[in-house]
């Protein structure tokens, strides 16, 4: 067995891993603070069902119903609240009901049978009017099914 001692003045190769850990540590760190912490979703706002099914409810004045409906052949008629409108009118009419109104809540109803694309019409028009929140109306659902 062989020792060296003394000043053999060879230099030593071996790695100093302190640094290369503090900065894996730092960048742990900051990818940790980088990815959030919770997934963010839509909003959706979901009607409950009456506390009373046997209840009737009152309708509301307040409530706006823009109705699609479907004609063979020909493009659709358009309806606020049981009222024929014209599609020209539409958004004339809506801009005048909202513009006295704080809620601007509008409901869309569309005919099973009626292209989409005029229901996202009607959906551009009602925010082109100022409506804030625009639901879309669907079938009930049977209580024996």
């Amino acid at each position: 067995m062989a020792m060296s001692m003394g000043g053999g003045g060879g230099s030593m190769a071996d790695i100093n891993v302190t640094p290369m850990i503090d900065i894996l540590l730092v960048l742990l760190i900051i990818f940790m603070v980088i990815v959030p912490v919770t997934p963010k979703g839509l909003d959706a706002l979901v009607p409950q069902p009456p506390k009373n099914p046997q209840q009737q409810q009152q309708p509301n004045d307040r409530t706006i119903v823009v109705q699609v409906l479907y004609r063979p052949g020909q493009s659709p008629n358009y309806k606020i609240n049981e009222t024929d409108v014209d599609h020209r009118d539409l958004l004339q009419k809506l801009t005048d009901i909202y513009a006295n109104r704080a809620e601007r809540v509008m409901f869309v109803r569309g005919d099973d049978d009626v292209n989409f694309a005029y229901v996202a019409d009607v959906i551009d028009i009602g925010k082109a009017a100022g409506v804030d929140h625009i639901g879309l109306m669907t079938p009930k659902i049977q209580a024996g099914q």
